[in-house]
């Protein structure tokens, strides 16, 4: 039983007792004051009578007729006359009514008896006879009751009122320790909320004040946990210069993405380098050419943020050397994008950045998942020294074959609409299992394959990209919602999904997947809905979504996670289930300490707000025991099962 409802018994039970005591009290006080009333009633009629009866002692129906009408006009039990010598009783009169007002029980209760008195009738100096009357106590019980009926419906109403008045009292000074509770259970959840309102009560907010003390060096720790890590991060994976990602990050990106798998799509590679970079620091001073550096940094990042999606990737190798990664788009995608880069770079010479035209040279390659990395930068390196010998234009593309042959935008536009309208959808699971026992599963990761018109199931790496590009990222993953929701009804186990930034932005696409998320209340604890860490709204908005989503009782992760460190301070407040950490930080980390490193410092600030680690694409023995001795929760990939359909 709660406290609040321990002492708003305890208040209505010292209540009860009060006012059963004071009733009580005031029904004796009563009953005393009504039996003197009656004995006193009945011996002023009886000293009455004797006076009256004196001149008339002889006369016995003079008597009769005074007995009788006394007798009528008061409440009198009996009122007789005896004489003295022989007790023969010379009148009488005796009434056997009781009072139909008041109920038995309480005559009995009270035990209101009649209370007599007496008197002498004198013949001279002689005792004649006595005068004996005896008072009804009808009329006294009558009284008793009314007042008995009054005291206990106003002790009733100032005990109702009371008690009202003393729960809210309670309440409300007992409020802080549910805002404390609430507090707790946040912690818990891995939010460290601040109690803004301290309470008035000195015990209560010295508790409270500890409290915030608490959250507050949790909140610190984490934070300083967070700034290390990014640190580290950016120290490691990112140019000092641009800001872009550096060549250590951009090889381990691209390995990843040549990685045969579902989610992987073959692209393009852009490799950029400034045009006569000795001669521009000779002629421009290193500072001018810093400038231009940054500027062409600047542009890549600009593009990334207009046309990017979570995959691609913009790095600076080396000197004047930039390379721009993007998975999923075609031939005509990438020639775009290089007439796009050749006619900022020109608006540089026009400025008077660069005193050479071209300011820089682009080489084109395609690759594909499977590929060797050394024969798509070959490729690449290829394009680049052509586009240096070309005069007409500054890039030069190179494929070794047709990424999509025959399909243009309009055939994807037909048969993924056709797909998507006829549930032409076919669920993969790929197992996630913890890192200390593999065979022991976590959930299984949903992943989707689209039946083309041939019937032949068509990987997400492929049909993805055109989704985006189509924009039917949202109409896609209300889709795999409830397809994942039908799966649940069959197979109750837990299971996670992806869910792309455009459900999420779009507030009628999000209001659509929140009202199919409550209309399944029942498969809650067994759904996961994983957000990219790479294309997340702004924290504002991804607080509100967060809680929006936590309200209907699914969980939710962060996948991909480790682009953005700075993230980690954020995270407290939302409540996610786990982070699953992205494979560039994971692949080759037995033989990498520096990425060691990195983790340790991602697992200390996560540890502390009880948030488990996943790793991702985890492909080797080494990879899975070094996160296993680092702590880290869980490891999904191909070691541990590959993406197949759900088999009992």
């Amino acid at each position: 039983m709660s406290l609040l409802k321990q002492l708003f018994l305890a208040i209505c039970l010292l209540l009860a007792l009060a006012f059963a005591g004071s009733f009580l009290a005031g029904v004796e006080s009563s009953r005393e004051q009504l039996l003197s009333q009656l004995r006193s009633h009945a011996q002023d009629a009886a000293t009455a009578l004797g006076l009256s009866m004196t001149p008339h002692v002889d006369d016995p129906a003079m008597i009769e007729l005074m007995v009788s009408s006394i007798f009528d006009s008061g409440y009198f039990a009996s009122i007789r006359v005896v004489r003295i010598p022989d007790g023969d009783v010379i009148a009488e009169r005796r009434t056997t009514t009781s009072s139909e007002e008041v109920p038995n029980w309480f005559a009995r209760l009270v035990d209101l008896r009649p209370e007599g008195g007496d008197a002498l009738i004198m013949r001279g100096w002689q005792q004649a006879a006595r005068v004996e009357v005896l008072s009804h106590p009808r009329f006294a019980l009558a009284k008793l009751w009314e007042s008995a009926l009054g005291s206990l419906a106003w002790l009733l109403l100032c005990g109702v009122i009371s008690a009202l008045a003393g729960g809210w009292l309670l309440r409300s000074q007992l409020r802080p320790l549910d805002d404390m509770v609430q507090q707790a259970e946040a912690i818990s959840r891995r939010e460290f909320l601040a109690l803004p309102k301290e309470p008035r009560t000195p015990e209560l907010r010295r508790v409270v004040q500890a409290m915030n003390q608490m959250v507050e060096k949790l909140r610190t720790l984490f934070a300083e946990e967070a700034a290390r890590s990014e640190r580290l991060r950016e120290e490691a994976y990112q140019d000092s210069l641009t800001g872009l990602a550096n060549r250590r990050q951009f090889d381990i990106h691209l390995a990843n993405q040549l990685v045969p798998n579902d989610q992987n799509a073959a692209g393009y590679l852009l490799l950029l380098r400034v045009n006569d970079l000795g001669g521009l620091n000779q002629r421009l001073g290193g500072q001018r050419t810093d400038a231009l550096i940054g500027d062409i940094g600047e542009m890549l990042s600009g593009l990334l943020q207009r046309r990017g999606s979570p995959d691609w990737l913009a790095s600076r190798s080396r000197g004047g050397e930039f390379s721009l990664l993007a998975p999923g788009i075609t031939g005509e995608d990438a020639e775009q994008l290089a007439s796009e880069l050749a006619d900022q770079l020109e608006h540089l010479h026009s400025t008077g950045a660069s005193d050479r035209s071209p300011v820089a040279f682009l080489g084109i390659a395609a690759y594909r998942p499977g590929e060797e990395m050394q024969k798509v930068m070959g490729r690449a390196d290829q394009a680049l020294t052509q586009a240096a010998q070309t005069q007409d234009r500054s890039w030069v593309r190179l494929d070794d074959y047709e990424s999509a042959p025959g399909q243009s935008l309009h055939d994807w536009r037909g048969w993924i609409d056709d797909a998507l309208d006829k549930g032409k959808l076919r669920l993969y699971f790929q197992p996630v299992g913890l890192c200390a026992n593999p065979g022991e599963f976590l959930h299984h990761k949903v992943l989707a394959r689209l039946l083309d018109p041939s019937g032949e199931a068509v990987a997400a790496g492929r049909f993805l990209p055109w989704i985006e590009r189509l924009g039917w990222a949202a109409r896609f993953d209300l889709a795999m919602l409830e397809h994942c929701l039908a799966h649940l009804e069959r197979h109750p186990s837990p299971i996670a999904l992806s869910l792309s930034a455009a459900s999420l932005r779009d507030s009628d696409s999000r209001q659509r997947l929140l009202a199919i998320l409550k209309a399944h209340p029942q498969q809650a604890p067994l759904l996961t809905l994983e957000l990219d860490e790479r294309h997340l709204p702004p924290a504002s908005e991804l607080g509100q979504i967060c809680q929006t989503i936590r309200e209907t009782g699914f969980g939710l992760g962060l996948q991909h996670f480790g682009g953005r460190f700075s993230l980690i301070g954020n995270l407290s407040h939302l409540g996610l289930a786990y982070l699953k950490i992205d494979a560039t930080y994971i692949r080759a980390i037995d033989q990498e300490s520096d990425k060691r490193l990195f983790i340790e410092a991602l697992f200390r600030a996560t540890n502390s707000i009880d948030l488990p680690l996943i790793g991702e694409m985890v492909e080797t023995q080494g990879e899975l025991d070094v996160l296993k001795e680092l702590g880290i929760q869980g490891a999904m990939g191909r070691l541990v099962g590959a993406p197949a359909p759900w088999h009992e």
